[in-house]
């Protein structure tokens, strides 16, 4: 299971590499040509945007392993409680 979540994972990673390197060059030139603290206040707003959606995805998945838990031990009581 552990391997195949390894594999899973480096697909993805391989798949989503290309991204990195759409960087929009007029996006890149124009940031360049603002004054330093221009340049850092563009930095926290991608942070500030960057911040909610990763909260949340983190919330969901740890929220999904506590309800897988809960179901595992659920489903041993069960399995103690037939035998």
């Amino acid at each position: 299971m552990k391997s195949r979540l390894a594999m899973l994972g480096f697909a993805v990673a391989l798949w989503a590499a290309p991204a990195f390197g759409q960087g929009c060059a007029m996006c890149y030139t124009s940031a360049l040509g603002t004054t330093p603290k221009s340049q850092k206040a563009l930095s926290k707003g991608v942070v500030v945007l960057l911040v909610p959606p990763v909260s949340m995805m983190s919330i969901l998945i740890g929220a999904g392993f506590v309800y897988a838990r809960k179901r595992d031990q659920r489903v041993e009581e069960e399995e103690t409680q037939i035998v």
